[in-house]
């Protein structure tokens, strides 16, 4: 969209379970609905994890281990997308977790770099992704404005700030009720850079609000089929659901611009049939002064506006006129003749 000034990321992440023809396949939902650029995540499991059995949350680390490296992509179907990617319209980037993910994917000159709300804090990997000069899509669940502060500080030592931060709730899926929306006027407020939303609800209505209180890049997670295996497929939205997604998005942009006129032609054409106006109560003979008893303000629209009545009451009648006739100013002088 040419004229739009949102930009919205479908996030495929590792939805590909490892298979490049299901990757490709997200891709082509990517474009479809109509978002501006389609994003993966370049994981290696041991840039990402310590090796060795200790506990994660309800997840046993092994399994975790297990799955991430059953559904790595080789590198060399990164080259395969991203050139697909460019062939059917649609921007190709990733999120990345270490150097080797990071120079992987400067290869293909990506619009951005994604960091997940994992490293919003890992301030040596911030520098690094910085010093290659891309712009940042940095997500902020799980952390508090001092977290976000001192990392943004980190960087503006080194003069970077071609930075996108994005309102993050990192529960999956996160619920309406506890998207807090409203905390992205503090992250715009206090840190002036571009806002965006990153979207773990089952909807688009967060988004919309994130919308109206600043935002302008979306990022939403979406799957070819939910009911895979994998940890992300369960709470990403399938094509419908995602074509809805972007559709709305983009509706809602249109709703929030401010039009040259206040009144649509769709709005005048109502306003046609649903604007009262002034007509003759009875037949009303010329010379007669006009009183409120003469006068009907009903549907449609006509020659006088309800609040000109001012205008002819108390005004001396010039023609005679109908009853349910329109009233004119011409057919009315403002005083009686002696």
């Amino acid at each position: 969209m040419s004229d739009s000034k949102i930009h919205i990321i479908a996030e495929a992440g590792t939805n590909h379970n490892g298979q490049l023809a299901k990757a490709k396949k997200l891709v082509d939902i990517a474009k479809a609905s109509g978002a501006d650029s389609v994003k993966f995540q370049i994981i290696y499991p041991w840039g990402l994890y310590l090796p060795g059995d200790y506990e994660y949350g309800h997840y046993d680390i092994k399994e975790v281990i297990k799955i991430r490296e059953d559904g790595m992509l080789p590198d060399i179907d990164y080259n395969t997308l991203a050139a697909y990617s460019k062939d059917i319209g649609v921007s190709f980037t990733a999120s990345v977790f270490d150097s080797r993910g990071l120079d992987l994917l400067l290869k293909f000159n990506p619009p951005y770099v994604k960091l997940a709300s994992c490293d919003l804090n890992n301030i040596r990997f911030l520098r690094e992704v910085a010093e290659r000069g891309k712009k940042m899509i940095i997500s902020t669940g799980m952390s508090s404005m001092k977290d976000i502060e001192k990392s943004l500080n980190a960087l503006a030592r080194i003069n970077f700030s071609d930075i996108v931060l994005l309102h993050c709730v990192s529960v999956y899926p996160a619920h309406l009720e506890g998207a807090n929306v409203s905390f992205i006027e503090n992250l715009k407020n206090e840190f002036g850079f571009p806002i965006g939303y990153s979207d773990h609800t089952g909807t688009s209505h967060a988004a919309c609000m994130a919308m109206a209180k600043g935002a302008t890049w979306f990022e939403k997670h979406f799957t070819e089929d939910n009911s895979q295996k994998g940890f992300d497929h369960a709470y990403a939205m399938e094509e419908t659901g995602l074509t809805q997604y972007v559709s709305d998005l983009r509706k809602a942009e249109k709703a929030l611009i401010i039009p040259s006129e206040k009144i649509s032609e769709a709005e005048m054409y109502t306003r046609k049939r649903a604007r009262r106006s002034l007509y003759a109560k009875h037949d009303i003979k010329a010379g007669k002064i006009i009183t409120n008893e003469d006068v009907l303000i009903v549907r449609p629209e006509g020659k006088l506006n309800a609040d000109q009545i001012d205008l002819i009451i108390g005004g001396v009648l010039s023609i005679d006129i109908k009853q349910h006739q329109a009233f004119t100013l011409e057919h009315v002088s403002t005083s009686v003749t002696s």
